[in-house]
């Protein structure tokens, strides 16, 4: 839906400083100054992915590419020109100078140009985006929400001198400049820290980290006796149908394991069981109760390693359609684009077929998998990589091999992985907590700069 209240008053009763101004400076509807041009709703017939003008859909907005050209004829009006301000009228209202190649201005995109030369363009680019956002916040979202030109054109933009603009954006740029570093240097630090962490997991199941350990205790029971152990456990569980049926050996492998570690298969170690959804999707007979209903959106949501809470929920009727499971349930999503992904939920809850659960595994073997399946992930993924929708079915999920350590061993590893884990959750809480602080800083500054404050003894030009 649209805006419903006026402009001005958004502006008056806001205490955002975002919408600030000095005192001493006027302000200037937007209209005024620029031309609010709205996309054309060029002929979906004539959309490609290759060849002919890129179009500019509301997706691209801030982008440097769009991945849709055009082949038909066009209005040279709509053409895109590398530098123009490109404004996103729905959904979150995103603004931005347009990077790429000349292209052509799709519907619900609006190109705002200046025609005035009392507003300068890198002024105008840090002062819109503050009132589009209040524009979004006080839209209504009961539906989709849009934009009009109109309630651009209305945008009452603060109008300090000519001259006192020119010295506040050079006072932001150098300001931002030594922000921007910062920030890059700390979005380093997290993206060092994602590959430590890769890397710490990959150790872990290669027997890297416990080089040193296994040296001082050449006496431990070899893997190859824990396995002999969880088999004849599964055997001595049977109770299906039919005779008892030994899960399926590992392939050979070339990889060389340490020293009292074995190979397993998923299915020699653990029950591999895959979730039901009941049909038809969102039914009130199914959909809707107390019982947690754990899809894939939750378990890729974040890197955590467990699963806490889910925003959906099914009734009894639903439960019985699907299939529940205990808390701490080591979990892993076997279809769409972030398959392959293990999660341990520590919530009981019904799982929908986008995921598969790994039975009968405890601890320390149950940690130890969890952290080989992360490992596996990138493998995972090029599995069936040509269907229309990648998807792991139980049996890719019970050939998996894995180097099987000895229990003892699995011990140290748990203990190693996570203490190294904590340190790098620690750093990076700090530095998600700077790149927080670096975004509240960029608006105290932008926010200073509209009250005038930013260069307070120039304030009245």
């Amino acid at each position: 839906m649209a805006l419903t209240v006026p402009l001005s008053e958004i502006v008056e009763k806001s205490s955002n400083r975002l919408l600030g101004k000095h005192a001493s400076w006027g302000r200037v509807l937007l209209g005024y100054i620029a031309t609010v041009l709205n996309g054309f709703a060029f002929k979906s017939s004539e959309f490609s992915n290759s060849g002919g003008v890129p179009l500019i859909r509301i997706r691209d907005v801030g982008k440097d590419q769009s991945e849709t050209t055009y082949l038909g004829e066009y209005d040279h009006r709509y053409v895109v020109e590398p530098g123009d301000l490109l404004v996103g009228m729905d959904g979150d209202f995103n603004c931005a100078r347009w990077r790429g190649p000349r292209g052509l201005l799709n519907q619900r995109v609006c190109k705002i140009t200046l025609k005035s030369d009392i507003y300068l363009p890198k002024f105008l680019d840090y002062t819109l985006p503050g009132y589009l956002k209040a524009i979004n916040d006080v839209t209504s979202s009961v539906t989709v929400k849009h934009l009009s030109s109109r309630s651009i054109e209305e945008i009452p933009l603060p109008l300090p001198p000519k001259e006192f603009q020119q010295r506040l954006v050079a006072e932001i740029e150098k300001q931002f400049s030594r922000l921007d570093e910062a920030v890059a240097n700390l979005k380093r630090v997290k993206a060092n820290l994602k590959r430590y962490k890769t890397a710490v997991l990959k150790a872990a199941v290669e027997g890297k980290l416990t080089e040193d350990w296994r040296k001082q205790h050449l006496n431990i029971e070899p893997a190859s006796k824990l396995l002999e152990r969880i088999l004849a456990e599964r055997r001595k569980k049977w109770t299906g149908r039919g005779e008892y049926k030994e899960p399926a050996a590992p392939e050979a492998s070339n990889l060389t394991l340490p020293k009292r570690w074995t190979w397993a298969t998923v299915d020699q170690i653990s029950v591999v069981v895959r979730g039901a959804s009941p049909r038809p999707a969102g039914d009130p007979r199914y959909f809707g109760g107390t019982i947690p209903w754990i899809t894939v959106g939750p378990i890729t949501a974040d890197q955590k390693p467990y699963l806490t809470s889910v925003p959906e929920t099914v009734t009894e009727e639903g439960r019985e359609r699907s299939r529940y499971l205990e808390p701490h349930t080591l979990l892993l999503t076997n279809s769409g684009a972030t398959l392959g992904v293990p999660k341990i939920t520590l919530i009981g809850g019904c799982i929908n077929d986008g995921v598969a659960a790994l039975l009968d595994v405890v601890y320390p073997l149950k940690l130890y998998l969890l952290y080989f399946l992360h490992t596996q992930t990138t493998r995972l993924r090029r599995v069936n990589q040509g269907a229309a929708q990648p998807n792991l079915n139980t049996s890719i999920i019970k050939a998996i091999n894995v180097p099987l350590p000895p229990h003892d061993e699995q011990e140290q590893i748990v203990a190693e992985v996570e203490r190294r884990l904590s340190v790098i959750e620690e750093l990076e809480a700090a530095v998600q907590a700077n790149l927080t602080r670096a975004d509240r800083l960029r608006q105290s500054i932008l926010g200073q700069a509209f009250s005038g404050k930013l260069l307070l003894n120039e304030a009245r030009g």
